[in-house]
């Protein structure tokens, strides 16, 4: 579950923000520099709201009123990078294993390498290097890399722009089937209103901003 109402001065324009999900998908669309990205790094601590509140399963991680910001290591959120962000002088598997945390591992969502190189299906690339692999596998190897860091929230900013559509279909179905596995709230960045139909259990359009429910999610929060 996560809460976050706050406002952030951009150089054109004050992007509002106030959203919240306790469960499935949340689908932000947009035209670029709408402010999607911005609401990522937001909830991650990459950048500073100048007013509001985030609230992460219960856990407040940035208040200006009470002047609380989490460091990003702390807020116990998994991100994947649009570019996928990976180590190039790392293997598929030490890139993986970098973002378990160190100590103070949840019981019911503790993975190692090998449970979260299976379930995406790339266990037999751990011994290859990113410019090995192809994109397709790049993105399941970023996403492994954030499951890793056991998430109360994932973060996916436009993860399957730059795949072809054979790989981007398959890859939408392998985030659905692991958003209900994982139980966790995701938030997914994306320019397709038709990929945000098919996974986002709530839409929210972006203008300049602005934020316009174009779905919501009909279970009660």
């Amino acid at each position: 579950m996560f809460k976050a109402h706050f406002k952030k001065k951009l150089p054109t324009f004050e992007l509002e923000v106030d959203i919240s999900l306790s469960q499935g998908i949340l689908a932000l669309v947009g035209s670029s520099g709408a402010g999607k990205t911005t609401i990522l790094q937001c909830l991650a601590g990459l950048q500073t709201p100048s007013w509001g509140e985030i609230n992460i399963h219960d856990k407040i991680v940035f208040s200006s009123e009470y002047g609380k910001d989490v460091p990003i290591r702390n807020r116990h959120i998994g991100y994947l990078f649009q570019d996928y962000a990976l180590f190039p002088h790392m293997t598929v598997e030490k890139n993986v294993v970098y973002g378990k945390p160190k100590k103070g591992s949840n019981p019911n969502k503790a993975l190692t390498a090998t449970n979260v190189l299976q379930m995406l299906k790339i266990e037999h690339l751990r011994n290859r290097y990113p410019k090995q692999i192809s994109g397709g596998e790049k993105q399941r190897v970023a996403l492994a890399r954030a499951l890793m860091t056991e998430p109360e929230l994932l973060l996916l900013d436009e993860p399957l722009s730059a795949l072809d559509q054979d790989t981007r279909s398959s890859l939408q179905q392998e985030l659905l089937k692991l958003q209900a596995q994982w139980q966790i709230p995701f938030i997914l960045v994306t320019h397709d209103v038709q990929e945000a139909e098919m996974l986002g259990d709530q839409i929210i359009k972006l203008d300049h901003g602005k934020q316009e429910v174009l779905k919501k999610l009909t279970i009660a929060q």
